[in-house]
């Protein structure tokens, strides 16, 4: 299965895990979720192996300039209708393995998780 980058393009962190890739040679597609939306059934996968509070972007512009009300009281189900309706509030990138998905970016990471699948 090829990898998939989720994530927005102008994204520096983005930038910087492609760019990883690309060095590396390794092949990936790329997803950016803020033109081209979020697929609901692959966040629900997301969050139920990562978790929602790991893909909510709290230090994000976006998240911070919600109402304070929606910034509040936070559970799996109304965080995951938030990053439905506003992806750019999910962390990035989220790369997808198939097997299983890496959320940011860490040298380190990449490179240990790609080592074990063969591809790096």
């Amino acid at each position: 299965m090829a990898l998939t980058m989720y994530g927005i393009k102008n994204c520096d962190t983005v930038r910087k895990a492609r760019a990883w890739l690309d060095e590396h040679g390794i092949d990936h597609a790329f997803h950016d979720y803020r033109s081209q939306g979020v697929d609901r059934a692959a966040l629900l996968r997301w969050v139920d192996e990562l978790g929602w509070e790991a893909l909510l972007n709290r230090a994000g512009t976006t998240f911070r300039r919600l109402p304070e009300a929606e910034r509040t009281g936070l559970d799996r189900g109304r965080a995951t209708a938030l990053m439905l309706a506003q992806p750019s509030i999910i962390r990035r990138p989220v790369l997808d393995l198939g097997e299983r998905r890496l959320v940011g970016f860490r040298p380190e990471t990449y490179a240990e998780a790609l080592a074990g699948s063969g591809r790096g």
